[in-house]
């Protein structure tokens, strides 16, 4: 290959590689460890999210574990035992009722759900940055790691990394009272529309409208059901 083949080539891959990204949960690759997982069962993990979401495979084979990774397959068979044992995977049995045939695929919904749960651990340990006596710090404390307990109980599973993200800068960054992050999420509930994108909108319609507090938030809603605004 000349030169300028080579150079079309490469810019033709460069402009691709952006079709062929997986997203990795940032909170795995930061506190992996404290998972007790090695870097190769962490690998490992990678390359199945990459395979589900790229390549659209769910079950990946030794072979193409062992292509990817390096590894030999019984090291990797030991890796995937371990990760089965401790729950962060496990193994779904389908069928294809078009073609009735009975399938397997891996289910990562365990890391998530450890995950998830990692990040609400850490959110209840985080020091109160606002000046509060003893017992409100801990009221806060107490009622931050809730929260997350709380949005779980409504939407009825454990919450995805992103999802406890989510919740996090709603508290750190935007500084949302979290009475207020509960009555937005209630209001959400009494819509029928529990998904973060439309307890967001509320968050920032109440922000902009200078709700901030959960008396004002009842007051407002009170205004926007009756047909007025402030």
């Amino acid at each position: 290959m000349d030169s300028a083949g080579w150079k079309t080539w490469a810019e033709g891959a460069s402009s691709g590689l952006g079709a062929g990204m997986a997203v990795i949960p940032y909170v795995l690759l930061r506190h992996y460890r404290k998972l007790k997982l090695s870097d190769q069962e962490t690998l490992l993990l990678i390359h199945l999210i990459s395979f589900k979401q790229v390549e659209q495979k769910d079950f990946p084979t030794l072979e193409e574990l062992q292509e990817v990774t390096g590894a030999s397959a019984q090291s990797i068979a030991q890796s995937l035992q371990k990760l089965l044992k401790a729950g962060l995977i496990s193994i779904d049995e389908e069928l294809d009722e078009l073609r009735n045939i009975q399938y397997e695929r891996y289910n990562l919904s365990g890391l998530y759900d450890k995950l998830g749960r990692l990040l609400a651990a850490q959110e209840k340990n985080r020091p109160s940055s606002q000046s509060r006596d003893k017992q409100q710090q801990m009221d806060g404390q107490e009622e931050g790691h809730n929260l997350f307990v709380v949005f779980e109980k409504e939407f009825g599973r454990p919450l995805s990394p992103m999802e406890c993200e989510t919740i996090s800068g709603w508290i750190d960054q935007d500084r949302y009272p979290e009475e207020l992050i509960r009555m937005a999420l209630k209001e959400a509930v009494f819509a029928g529309k529990v998904h973060f994108r439309y307890i967001d909108r509320i968050l920032l319609e109440w922000s902009r409208n200078r709700v901030k507090t959960a008396n004002d938030a009842k007051a407002y809603t009170q205004r926007f059901r009756s047909g007025g605004r402030a």
